[in-house]
């Protein structure tokens, strides 16, 4: 028989093995494993086969920030888990204070990291050499994000501003105003028409990039918006905040869709996945979970199903009319700390991982392929050497 159509998102998985705080989530690009971050120095790789184990990756000595699967699967990494020097300095600039964020152009060829020194710099994936930087903010930046079709970039600042960048000119091209507080989180809608801002005021916003005008204003949170995630199609954001809160907006209706309450306290990442099916969140009850959207199902006003990405006509949201409220800011918890990029190649045929943590380094560039590198200590190589054989072991359970 037919299937019954339930438009409820549903909980499809809990998993639990982080000793503190989660701070980042992404979807391979298969939806066969997850990768989260934490405050407790760990990554964890966890599988959607109820009978897979997850995998605890360790070696760090400072929280991981942010952990993503390349788009590709074809990137050539390595598994380092260790700070690396570079015998020739000179063609690496490297960011002067702690890296709050990172993220893969869509082609997987650069990618784009946002720092405390008030910076934004881009870098070529291969051999993660630096190309440029952005200066113009005048305070910490939160986090950056290529536009779908990598000419542009968006980036937030603790300064109140979201900047809009022109990747080939190597300018700012528009600025947008917070005033009440700061925004945490930006991304592009898939369209690459108008951009969304997680604010510490609880507020979302999205702006027409074209127009530069705002087209949406949500407040529907009680708290801190940490981050959001757009649907492929672009019917729907999910945003999360320190009010332990996941929302789903319906970006075409302009209305509050869904509230979930699965988290104990604040909830620090989501992500979708690559097809929309299914999205993941973290929190910093030290839980991740894994919902299945069940979006197929909701009817807009034109009758129109919600389809998967690659069918879908995306629109740019129509105005919302919810209120603009504008409670006061939420502070900072967050202390400064550097960064190390390290990635991970498991197996040839597993997307590569790249993953930062927080170190009391400057950010240094990690490459297997790079011959002047040097190991700082004995345990490092033993580390590098374990890492190779859970990636073996990895391997031998995929092919089951």
């Amino acid at each position: 028989g037919v299937a019954p159509c339930h438009s409820d998102p549903t909980l499809e998985r809990h998993f639990k093995g982080h000793r503190g705080a989660v701070t980042s989530v992404d979807f391979s690009c298969n939806m066969k494993q997850i990768a989260t971050g934490s405050v407790d120095s760990c990554v964890m790789i966890w599988n959607m086969k109820p009978q897979m184990r997850a995998y605890r990756f360790e070696g760090h000595k400072d929280a991981v920030t942010s952990v993503q699967f390349s788009p590709s699967g074809h990137m050539v990494a390595s598994v380092f888990f260790l700070i690396c020097h570079f015998a020739d300095s000179t063609e690496f600039r490297a960011h002067t204070a702690a890296v709050r964020c990172v993220n893969f152009s869509d082609d997987g060829q650069t990618l784009v990291t946002a720092s405390n020194d008030k910076t934004i710099k881009v870098w070529t994936v291969h051999r993660q050499k630096f190309l440029f930087s952005f200066n113009q903010h005048v305070n910490w930046v939160r986090c950056a994000k290529f536009s779908p079709d990598d000419r542009l970039i968006v980036s937030c600042s603790d300064d109140k501003t979201i900047k809009l960048w022109d990747k080939n000119s190597r300018e700012c091209i528009q600025s947008f105003f917070e005033h009440a507080g700061y925004a945490n989180h930006v991304d592009f809608h898939p369209s690459g028409t108008c951009i969304a801002a997680a604010s510490t005021d609880s507020s979302v916003k999205l702006w027409d990039i074209r127009t530069n005008k705002m087209l949406q204003h949500y407040q529907v949170h009680s708290g801190a918006v940490n981050s959001l995630s757009f649907h492929p199609a672009g019917n729907f954001l999910i945003t999360t905040s320190s009010d332990s809160t996941v929302k789903i907006l319906d970006l075409l209706e302009g209305k509050l869709l869904y509230t979930l309450h699965g988290h104990q306290s604040s909830v620090t990442c989501v992500a979708f996945s690559r097809t929309g099916d299914y999205f993941s969140s973290g929190g910093a009850d030290e839980q991740v979970m894994v919902w299945k959207s069940n979006f197929d199902c909701i009817k807009h006003g034109n009758g129109v199903k919600v389809q998967k990405k690659g069918t879908s006509t995306v629109r740019p949201p129509t105005s919302s009319s919810m209120a603009l409220n504008q409670p006061s800011a939420v502070p900072s918890k967050h202390s400064a700390f550097s960064l190390s990029p390290l990635s991970l190649d498991l197996v040839s045929d597993v997307p590569s991982l790249l993953l930062l943590s927080f170190r009391p380094a400057t950010i240094q560039t990690v490459s297997i392929l790079e011959q002047r590198l040097t190991l700082t200590e004995d345990k490092l190589k033993e580390c590098l050497e374990n890492q190779v054989e859970i990636g073996l072991h990895l391997q031998r359970e995929e092919a089951k």
